[in-house]
């Protein structure tokens, strides 16, 4: 009887450290030199760090050592007060597809861009638990053809489009 515990508890523990979601996809390579620089938000998925903030942007800049500086500001809607935050960034392998980045050091999260325009005009950038997702561009808008393209896009890759919120840009 013990040793039919001892598999159910052992079968219990591997089914709940299991991840539901598949491995997310990343582009294949992503140009640093290229993808630094200012980016606006144009969507997100909802968090507490972004509650409520509109004209979101996030700038990127590569250090001496190779990591990136990271630069998120935005303005909270109900006060008009701008905030912002300072992390850091780095590869995790030679794609420089997916990154570590951390504003609470020694805490890090994922960011991996699994879409990338070839001129480096928007990005979509998400987690692999698919809890954080956001579509950043260089400009402050985008077409709807490639808002719709982008939404397309999500459902195959396990994450809800419905979960966006549309970020105001003034």
């Amino acid at each position: 009887m013990l040793k039919y515990i001892s598999i159910l508890l052992i079968s219990i523990f591997f089914i709940g450290c299991s991840d539901k979601n598949p491995p997310l996809n990343t582009v294949n390579k992503v140009d640093i030199s290229k993808y630094q620089g200012k980016w606006y938000e144009i969507a997100r998925f909802e968090h507490f760090f972004e509650k409520g903030c509109k004209n979101v942007t996030a700038f990127y800049e590569i250090k001496e050592n190779g990591d990136l500086k990271v630069t998120n500001s935005c303005t909270k809607i109900d006060t008009n007060e701008t905030s912002q935050a300072n992390g850091v960034a780095y590869a995790v392998d030679e794609t420089n597809s997916k990154l570590k980045v951390s504003f609470f050091r020694p805490f890090y999260g994922d960011y991996y861009i699994i879409d990338l325009a070839s001129d480096y005009s928007y990005a979509l950038v998400g987690s692999p638990d698919r809890e954080y997702l956001w579509i950043l561009a260089r400009t402050k808008t985008i077409s709807d053809e490639l808002k719709n393209s982008i939404l397309q896009k999500l459902p195959p890759l396990g994450f809800d489009p419905n979960k966006f919120i549309w970020t105001i840009q003034d």
